[in-house]
């Protein structure tokens, strides 16, 4: 269909002129909150830090409401006709040709009309099954993406100092000769000396930092003839409110978990966000760029890309959904398809007889992990309503399932199966299947890591207000670079809700010897000498759980970390290990 030139003025063209002001609104709005992002680092604002990020994630669906609200006040959506809805599409398609964030604008379009038409319309012609416009090499018409520097006549140690003084902190440094130093040293020592400078040796960097927590993050690369050197430098408050660089990371592995979804997302000030997941995808090739999306603040649009590639992989595969390895849950049915990474997880119609609690509590708490700092200790979820799944690709066992313990959440159409509502996570080993295989081979090393990582995450949930509820080891995963992260969200509590006691003496031998609890116990009460009875049966994980969390098991430490979060302290957490921080191994500078 071709756009004539009288469509402009229509009723099409309103409506598609109403739709690209609700989308510009959304993401003017999101831009200022990242903007503001510089001020909060600045003045140390570090509550005002997780309230920006905990109010940012209602934006999106914030202004889709009010963008849906005006298309059926004005133009009495509902109604409209097929060949208006085609005419709408291709009229915004128009509006978007020299957009700068076209991507976002499309996936904008697509949650507005999918909450007008009916799911027989989500094909090409109504809505944008795949992107339309290309985002390469967008050009802003501010700030550049990113900025470039060449070594002059003071060197790597000054383009480093530029670097880092362009971004005009408002806050002096410590010592930022130092710093540089130790940057310039570190990475000799990575290297193993400085090679031969190129003629085309320049660093890139991206022009906004980005902000999580307490720290600002520098990233770019180094390009030296042929070789490509991705790196990260955190920035940082000392104790006299001055800035100094922490350390800089040049693996990109190490540079990719910064990027976690077990981490809160970052605050970056982008007026081309392509632009920005271009440059990241040079740095880390093996993320995918939902991911970055994802973690750039933009949930929306990383699910968009995610679910193409997800259907795209169906297209190019052929296993069956089985239910997932491990434990079965009270109150997830939790699926997975073995070629691919992830998990699916529905909330069972009837859950366990140990679970009082609804479908709205447990939705309530997987919103609860995305709005808190998950401290790379807590695993994210894509959340989606009415997702299409090919129904010849479901395992018997996975369909007996869903029949008898969430019929309410699925209908089949033809030949298709519509998931109600399911959240989506990475894949990990259950931890009580990692322990259960160390154990039996005689792992000790990997034994001990583990668990040592398992009170870890519990200690550092406890540090940034969460309570994990119930603490089974199945409840955990660990991850390919054996980090412990918790996943199992329905009991979930803040820190500062929970009552945690000693548990009172007995008034005698007799009482104590019964079985019968002789203490009164409120809704909220929680007994952590209590833990050890039901997490460390075997002596063996007992002795290496005593060796470095025996704390956890006494009121002690939650009292404690409680009234240090009802001070409004914010812990400190470092997404990288504490040997690589200047202040513990600064760089050898012979």
């Amino acid at each position: 269909m071709k756009i004539s030139v009288g469509l402009y003025g229509t009723n099409a063209h309103q409506i598609a002129l109403a739709l690209i002001q609700g989308f510009n609104k959304h993401y003017k709005l999101f831009r200022e909150t990242s903007k503001q992002a510089k001020t909060r680092f600045e003045q140390g604002d570090w509550l005002g830090v997780h309230k920006a990020v905990k109010e940012r994630i209602r934006f999106y669906d914030d202004r889709v409401d009010e963008c849906v609200e005006r298309l059926r006040d004005e133009f009495d959506a509902q109604h409209i006709d097929d060949s208006t809805w085609q005419q709408i599409k291709l009229l915004y398609i128009g509006l978007l040709l020299n957009h700068k964030q076209p991507e976002l604008a499309e996936t904008f379009f697509n949650s507005v009309t999918t909450r007008i038409l009916h799911r027989d319309y989500f094909r090409n012609d109504f809505i944008f099954v795949r992107p339309t416009l290309s985002t390469e090499n967008i050009e802003a018409d501010n700030d550049p993406t990113y900025r470039s520097y060449y070594a002059k006549e003071d060197g790597v140690r000054g383009a480093i100092t530029a670097i880092v003084k362009d971004f005009n902190w408002h806050r002096p440094f410590a010592d930022i000769e130092r710093d540089v130093n130790h940057v310039y040293h570190a990475i000799r020592a990575f290297l193993k000396g400085m090679p031969p400078r190129e003629v085309n040796f320049q660093i890139q960097v991206l022009a906004s930092p980005f902000y999580r927590n307490k720290a600002a993050y520098i990233i770019g690369k180094a390009i030296n003839g042929a070789a490509e050197y991705p790196f990260a430098i955190p920035v940082l408050h000392d104790d006299n409110g001055k800035l100094y660089l922490d350390t800089i990371l040049l693996d990109a592995w190490r540079i990719g978990l910064l990027f976690s979804l077990s981490r809160a997302y970052f605050m970056v000030d982008m007026e081309v966000p392509s632009g920005y997941v271009q440059f990241l995808r040079a740095v880390l090739p093996n993320k995918p760029r939902s991911e970055l999306y994802i973690m750039l603040g933009l949930g929306k649009q990383g699910k968009t890309m995610f679910f193409r590639d997800f259907i795209y992989h169906l297209h190019h595969s052929e296993d069956k959904f089985i239910m997932a390895p491990g434990i079965r849950g009270m109150v997830m049915l939790v699926f997975t398809l073995p070629s691919y990474p992830y998990v699916f997880k529905i909330i069972k119609d009837v859950f366990g007889p140990a679970k009082n609690m609804d479908r709205a509590t447990v939705k309530k708490k997987f919103l609860m992990v995305k709005q808190v700092d998950r401290v790379g200790r807590m695993a994210d979820t894509l959340e989606f309503s009415n997702a299409a799944f090919p129904l010849k690709r479901f395992d018997e066992e996975v369909m007996e399932e869903l029949r008898t313990l969430a019929p309410s959440c699925f209908e089949i159409d033809g030949e298709t199966l519509i998931i109600k509502h399911l959240y989506i996570e990475r894949r990990m080993e259950p931890l009580n299947i990692h322990l259960e295989r160390v154990e039996r081979t005689n792992n000790i090393e990997a034994l001990e890591h583990a668990i040592k990582e398992y009170g870890s995450a519990i200690r550092e949930l406890a540090q940034a207000n969460i309570f994990p509820g119930d603490m089974l080891w199945k409840n955990f995963g660990i991850t390919r670079f054996g980090r412990v992260v918790f996943y199992d969200y329905d009991e979930i509590e803040y820190m500062t809700d929970c009552n945690f006691r000693q548990i009172p003496p007995a008034p005698d031998f007799e009482t104590e010897m019964s079985g019968e609890v002789w203490y009164a116990v409120g809704k909220n009460d929680v007994f952590p000498e209590e833990f050890s009875t039901f997490l460390l049966a075997s002596p063996t994980l007992r002795k290496v759980f005593h060796k470095y969390h025996a704390d956890l098991l006494s009121a002690k430490f939650w009292q404690d970390a409680q009234q240090k979060i009802r001070q409004g302290h914010v812990e400190d957490f470092f997404p990288y290990p504490q040997e690589l921080r200047f202040c513990n191994s600064p760089p050898d500078v012979n």
